[in-house]
């Protein structure tokens, strides 16, 4: 069943139940995207099992996240069971054989992989926008943050980077008003209180350096097989923003970073994006619209994107139509919602003459599937009533100790585990104002100095006036009684003199 450049999923069934064909992935299309949908508990994890190992074992390396810890069951080899063998008998699968994967665990807590981290500045305004949930006006006070750091060269690594320059920016918003536009100080504030709120959900473990780099997610064994790189979702999941504004972040990388390829014979790398309505719950227009270009856009990168999710109405139009691999495993039809999902998830296969898609959908057992993929020249293939092969590597979790003997041996080990905190904004920032403190204090030292000197002057000719006025009143009242005495003796003498005379 097995066949070089297509990855094995399964073998159709006749509306007679009778064995029909083998259904097949084309490596050659797998960069036209995908997507996988499903209730719980009706298959959807193994159906991305399965393809993580036929993309491996074709030398594509992929990344997926696991929400639940099944995942990790990559890295062990499977056992023989008798519902795995029966279900391989009756599809026909001769080929089967038991495997463990060549896997990479990842974890934006350090716990369970190896610490995967972003940089503030790789980041961006618009993801990290989302991911506080912020408002426009803030959006654009942290807008402003980003061009403020790159005319001053100033870099943004991690939380505290982010929160001096809000900082510094709020004690300079009068100098850079008149350059940037007015900033509010309350918008400021709000981020503030945003970013404490990420810090309290690990934030602070994932942003910093070393930054996780998108080389050490495609790599390959020297058996040519592919890498699997496995994020450990199941704490990350209480903090979904982050799960969601992380793999965007990821993703927006890969389309940046990697060259154009056009259409290789098989991706560079698969993408498999589970929990994909966290992505698009309450997300902005502007954010819908730059998912939409990025998954336009990245397959000429050589990267497929697969997202995997419970109800095909989690996926917006304008990205649902761009995924032309399906997996579409049993829906329920219990309430209007889940109605329309049916419906709308039916209408979007090719149809098949032999059965109603939508009445099938309500009525697939676990591990059965609609599936319906991209065949000659991308047309997509007539949907086929599926039963999914059972896959090579463990079903279930693996043990701790087992994970961490992966983890021990793995390609990077080593290479993200310590954290390194290089001098950038917040040192820069931290810097500054210890310079302009010391000048202040330099400045009020001396101007305190001069104001002391010219206290002890004014008192010096304060005393000295003092001084002077004591000895000249002496004098002066010494000369005035001697003047008083002349002067009144003279006056005696005229008027003697006078009177003597007018007595003469």
């Amino acid at each position: 069943m097995l066949e070089e450049g297509r990855i094995y999923l399964g073998t159709s069934r006749n509306p007679d139940d009778s064995i029909n064909k083998g259904e097949y992935l084309d490596l050659k299309y797998a960069n036209r995207h995908g997507l996988i949908t499903g209730a719980t508990g009706t298959g959807k994890t193994v159906s991305l099992q399965v393809i993580t190992e036929g993309f491996s074992n074709a030398g594509v390396p992929v990344f997926c996240a696991d929400v639940k810890g099944d995942l990790s069951g990559l890295g062990a080899k499977g056992e023989m069971k008798d519902f795995l063998a029966k279900r391989a008998e009756t599809i026909g699968f001769d080929d089967y054989d038991l495997q463990e994967f060549p896997v990479i665990f990842w974890d934006l807590f350090g716990e369970k992989g190896h610490q995967a981290r972003a940089t503030i500045s790789e980041m961006g305004p618009l993801i990290l926008s989302r991911l506080m949930d912020l408002s426009e006006s803030q959006e654009g006070i942290l807008n402003m943050a980003f061009k403020i750091a790159d005319d001053e060269g100033l870099l943004l690594l991690d939380l505290k980077d982010l929160r001096a320059l809000l900082a510094n920016m709020a004690e300079r918003r009068k100098e850079l008003n008149d350059d940037y536009g007015l900033i509010s100080t309350q918008s400021i504030g709000a981020i503030q209180r945003q970013l404490l709120m990420i810090e309290q959900q690990g934030g602070d473990n994932f942003f910093g350096e070393p930054a996780l780099d998108i080389r050490d997610l495609m790599r390959t064994t020297r058996d040519g097989r592919g890498a699997i790189s496995i994020l450990a979702a199941d704490r990350l999941m209480s903090s979904p923003r982050l799960y969601a504004t992380f793999l965007l972040w990821l993703l927006s990388e890969l389309f940046e970073e990697l060259p154009e390829v056009g259409d290789p014979e098989k991706p560079r790398l698969v993408f498999f994006f589970d929990e994909a309505h966290l992505l698009f719950d309450e997300a902005p227009k502007v954010l819908i619209e730059k998912v939409e270009q990025v998954v336009k856009l990245i397959r000429s990168k050589g990267v497929g994107v697969f997202f995997v999710t419970q109800n095909p109405l989690d996926i917006p139009d304008s990205v649902l139509s761009q995924l032309g691999n399906r997996v579409q495993h049993a829906l329920r039809a219990y309430t209007p919602r889940e109605a329309k999902a049916v419906k709308t998830a039916a209408e979007t296969f090719r149809p098949n003459p032999q059965f109603d898609a939508e009445d099938i959908i309500k009525n697939l057992g676990v591990g059965e599937a609609l599936v319906s993929t991209l065949g000659a020249k991308g047309i997509p293939s007539m949907v086929e009533r599926t039963l999914m092969r059972p896959p090579s590597s463990r079903l279930g979790p693996l043990e701790d100790g087992e994970r961490r003997d992966l983890i021990e041996v793995s390609p990077v080990s080593g290479q993200y585990d310590r954290a390194i905190d290089r001098e950038s904004a917040y040192e820069v920032l931290q810097e500054k104002a210890k310079k302009a403190a010391e000048e202040e204090a330099e400045r009020q030292r001396r101007q305190e100095a001069a104001e002391q000197r010219e206290r002890e002057e004014k008192e010096r000719k304060r005393a000295s006036r003092s001084s002077g006025s004591r000895g000249q009143s002496v004098t002066e009242a010494a000369v005035k009684s001697i003047t008083r005495s002349v002067a009144t003796s003279l006056g005696r003498a005229l008027v003697r003199g006078i009177l003597g005379s007018l007595r003469r």
